[in-house]
């Protein structure tokens, strides 16, 4: 079967080739009774439209932005708050008429999707200067906006305020007569030990920017935390092990760098019958919908996901535009307290 072209349709309606791919693309250069008769000869003949690759190279543009992940979408999505992250910016892009497409940051077998798929721009959501999508995306000169990752010379950024939070929920603990506080992050190779430059010069920013807020407090209270941490990036069997360690001799309160975390701390310390908050508090980060589903119900500090999606892509659109993307403040978190923090036992004050 001969394949139907614009130039096949145009000759069946009897008008231009550019008649016919206004119909498609420029439909307010038409009258609309045109415009329906070369459509129906259209689907009469078995046209699907133009080469959306004919298209993009005409335009100059593809309408899809790419959103680089640091790891597989595999692993992203284990985290709710990466979920209505990636859900925020589709829904914007999608209003603006553009799709989103997911990319990991590094190639695999040879492919490389930073450098090899057509986008028109990317959103870099937690990815460092040195992935090499970063450097694919500025050999492109394409527009790039980064969210909590480290900065990225002339690209702006989307952050939340990590110190804040933070503060507010160690100085909560602090309140309630907490003393003996651990600290449970990733990116941070520590077993149940003090701090020390060394074991926490590899913390990414964001938790770095959590460190700091929690230490900022606990040194205004003259008190040393544990740290326990991992080398990666999640809630890993490292992390795990290491938690289960400390639960041997539980401090008394947890801050750790995700809901996540702060909720497996909870499952293990219910296996071995701590108490949760009578012999132990525990204050996550993100507010996510388990946070508010497990028992006790977990307290956090909030950060507003659907605002920071919304910047983000408000940002690159921006970009797409030719326009600016004036740097903006990062966006506020906020405490919440809920049933997993109280008092400080007397036995362990």
């Amino acid at each position: 079967m001969a394949r139907v072209t614009l130039q096949t349709i145009a000759e069946q309606v009897g008008v231009s080739r550019m008649t016919v791919s206004n119909a498609f693309s420029r439909p307010d250069q038409l009258s609309a009774e045109l415009r329906t008769k070369i459509l129906d000869a259209a689907e009469a003949l078995g046209y699907a439209g133009p080469d959306p690759a004919a298209r993009a190279l005409v335009s100059g543009r593809t309408g899809v932005v790419g959103m680089v992940l640091t790891n597989s979408p595999r692993d992203a999505f284990t985290d709710d708050v990466a979920v209505g992250f990636v859900r925020a910016v589709a829904g914007s892009l999608a209003d603006a008429g553009y799709s989103l497409v997911l990319l990991h940051s590094s190639s695999h077998d040879g492919v490389d999707p930073a450098r090899n798929v057509a986008m028109d721009g990317a959103i870099m959501y937690s990815c460092t200067p040195r992935t090499q999508a970063v450097t694919a995306l500025r050999e492109r000169r394409l527009p790039i906006v980064t969210v909590e990752g480290a900065a990225i010379d002339g690209a702006p950024r989307v952050d939340i305020d990590n110190h804040s939070g933070a503060y507010a929920a160690a100085k909560h603990l602090i309140d309630l007569g907490h003393s003996d506080i651990a600290l449970i992050v990733a990116m941070v190779d520590a077993d149940d030990e003090p701090p020390s430059d060394e074991a926490l010069a590899p913390a990414p920013v964001t938790t770095a920017e959590r460190l700091r807020g929690w230490m900022r407090a606990t040194d205004e209270a003259g008190i040393v935390p544990r740290i326990v941490g991992t080398p990666g990036r999640f809630v890993d069997d490292v992390l795990r092990a290491r938690i289960s360690t400390m639960l041997e001799d539980p401090p008394t309160a947890v801050l750790a760098f995700s809901d996540l975390a702060a909720l497996e701390v909870m499952e293990q310390a219910k296996q071995r019958g701590i108490d949760v908050p009578g012999r132990l508090s525990i204050v996550g980060f993100d507010d996510s919908p388990l946070s508010r589903r497990v028992s006790p119900a977990l307290t956090t500090v909030r950060q507003d996901i659907d605002a920071k999606g919304e910047a983000a892509a408000s940002m690159l659109l921006a970009l797409l535009r030719d326009e600016s993307a004036p740097a903006m403040p990062p966006l506020p978190t906020e405490l919440v307290v809920r049933d997993s923090t109280g008092p400080v036992s007397p036995m362990r004050a």
